[in-house]
């Protein structure tokens, strides 16, 4: 079988990071196995693997709930973390460099981790997340301090219209001055999307200027829909 990092070494990021440009996001098919889906919609019920759970409803975040991982963190999400990362800090750099901000993203994912830490952000993100019938995510944004990457991935663990119906993965984007515009997306088990965690460039006649994005899940109308998110850089708590 293919291991997960030559498949992510095999990831045309060429094109990738075209589309990231584009539209803020890019869907990369067949990412993990069906094996590897399985393991880890197998974690979810193994509470030593993780640091805190959180009941969606009780917050007004939704209806579901969602685990954060704790260290050490799954061999597959490391992976994840250590050689996607790489190939995403260049598009941020851009994206910063575009915008005026002035702010550069370093080129390993130990190095991002450092200046957590140096932050007392010392707490892992990635999470795993679990909707039932009826279950949805409020639009929300993944901010966890003042350490932060501004790309993030999601990993779709279930079939549409196979193990679930609904729960589409939604994003707005919100055009200064403008109407907000909604995107609508129905990856693939084993896909994965990359997007934006808070903002992205839109280039206009004057040059590039920045539109917030937020993202969520709309209701599921049957069935189970696991995903899980793997955020780069550490929480505060």
């Amino acid at each position: 079988m293919e291991s997960l990092s030559s498949k992510i070494a095999a990831i045309d990021w060429q094109k990738v990071t075209s589309e990231m440009h584009e539209k803020g996001y890019a869907i990369v098919p067949n990412v993990l196995s069906e094996k590897q889906c399985q393991e880890l919609i197998d974690l979810y019920e193994n509470p030593d693997r993780y640091r805190k759970t959180v009941v969606m409803e009780r917050y007004r975040f939704g209806l579901g709930e969602y685990k954060y991982f704790d260290y050490p963190l799954p061999k597959i999400i490391q992976t994840i973390r250590e050689e996607v990362y790489p190939k995403l800090a260049p598009i941020a750099n851009l994206w910063m460099k575009v915008l005026k901000i002035d702010k550069q993203f370093p080129k390993s994912y130990n190095e991002l981790q450092g200046q957590c830490h140096d932050n007392n952000q010392l707490k892992p993100t990635p999470l795993i997340l679990k909707y039932g019938k009826g279950g949805f995510n409020t639009l929300h944004q993944d901010l966890y301090g003042d350490v932060f990457f501004p790309l993030q991935t999601v990993f779709f663990l279930n079939e549409p219209d196979v193990d679930f119906a609904g729960g589409e993965f939604v994003m707005t984007q919100q055009t200064p001055r403008a109407q907000s515009k909604a995107i609508v997306l129905r990856p693939k088990k084993g896909d994965m999307l990359i997007f934006t965690t808070n903002f992205r460039p839109v280039k206009g006649k004057r040059g590039y200027y920045r539109v917030n994005m937020k993202h969520g899940v709309s209701e599921l109308h049957h069935g189970e829909r696991h995903t899980m998110g793997v955020i780069f850089h550490d929480a505060l708590s």
